[in-house]
């Protein structure tokens, strides 16, 4: 059994704990083969495991989450996982009944901690839902899990070469306090997703696909909410096709975005980022120049822009790649995910290798 050294140490806890539970309740018995396994190019797995019922072995490609309370959580595993070989398993501290009974719906197997468990292959079902154990998911620390911290790692992403920068150099580009940058890179060090000697330009980032999956997948959840996003609808479906900014601090996100950086998409929505301190202006502008009405289930999203405009100058009206992508994947219309792919291929694998 391979050791559990390259695993950080919340996901080796609740690893361990989520394979125990599984043998006390359901009588599997299961074993760490190996971690930190590279799948292919794009992904690495956090372990792979094998699990034993009777005289049968099943394996499993690992993606541990620190907590799983979103549903768009959970779809993102499933596309990450679902064409993988050996199958994917999600394992995570605790997943409640509903979510429980939602990784079931997507066949999307898992073990939790608690003993929560949805396994099914040829022989073998398990179904466990409502346990509750002493392990909850707010004990496990993720780093993505403030804006702060998302403002931070997104001025990483964007530009692989501030990683290099002085921590005041950072706090202009993410535009957050001075003392948030080392505790950022801290608890990266600590995770075994950076290397930071304290020489000068001898920090690297060791996994940036995966930081960039964390980023996506916490996005819509920790900081869209804090963007004081707002919706709108216009008695003009076309409007947005021929806007010019004229000087504005705006940009599109989301399927605009999208359909003018691949031109493969026909934008259903629009998705607007306005810089905060010009949103008061520029806001009512727009309102009045395409006769936008306040709709809370309108198709015309604007939110406050949380990055300097020189964090990506090479995209002139549109948002970052990394963000138009994570706005796709938050929206789990399936022909949205497929452009996201198309874009993370296209626009931004290569890019963030670049430290």
């Amino acid at each position: 059994m391979a050791s559990i050294n390259d695993f950080s140490y919340k996901e080796a806890e609740f690893t361990k704990a989520a394979l125990s539970a599984l043998e006390s309740n359901a009588g599997l018995i299961g074993h760490i083969l190996e971690t930190q396994k590279i799948i292919s190019p794009d992904y690495r797995a956090d372990a792979v495991i094998e699990l034993q019922a009777g005289d049968q072995q099943y394996e499993y490609i690992v993606e541990c989450k620190s907590a799983v309370d979103r549903k768009i959580i959970v779809a993102n595993v499933k596309a990450q996982l679902e064409k993988l070989t050996p199958k994917g398993l999600l394992i995570a501290p605790y997943l409640s009944a509903e979510m429980a009974d939602y990784c079931r719906t997507v066949n999307l197997e898992f073990i939790d901690a608690a003993g929560n468990a949805y396994l099914n292959a040829p022989g073998l079902y398990v179904f466990i839902k409502g346990l509750k154990g002493l392990t909850s998911q707010t004990s496990i620390e993720r780093t993505t899990n403030n804006p702060t911290t998302m403002r931070m790692i997104f001025a990483l992403l964007c530009q692989p070469k501030l990683l290099q920068a002085s921590y005041r150099e950072i706090v202009e580009e993410a535009d957050i306090a001075l003392g948030a940058v080392g505790t950022v890179f801290s608890d990266l060090a600590k995770r075994g997703l950076l290397i930071d000697s304290g020489k000068k330009n001898d920090r690297k980032l060791l996994d940036p696909s995966r930081l960039l999956n964390e980023w996506v997948i916490n996005y819509p959840i920790t900081l869209r909410p804090k963007l004081n996003p707002r919706r709108f609808r216009s008695p003009d479906t076309n409007w947005w096709k021929d806007m010019q900014f004229d000087g504005l601090d705006v940009c599109w996100g989301g399927e605009v975005g999208a359909q003018r950086l691949t031109k493969y998409l026909h934008p259903a929505t629009q998705t607007l980022y306005i810089k905060k301190s010009a949103m008061a202006t520029e806001l009512p502008l727009l309102i009045k120049k395409f006769r936008l009405l306040p709709d809370p289930e309108g198709p015309i999203e604007i939110l406050e822009k949380f990055w300097r405009s020189s964090t990506e100058n090479k995209y002139q009206d549109i948002a970052p790649p990394i963000l138009i992508y994570a706005d796709l994947i938050a929206s789990l219309e399936p022909r949205n995910i497929e452009v996201a792919k198309m874009i993370k291929e296209r626009n931004i694998d290569n890019a963030i290798c670049k430290n």
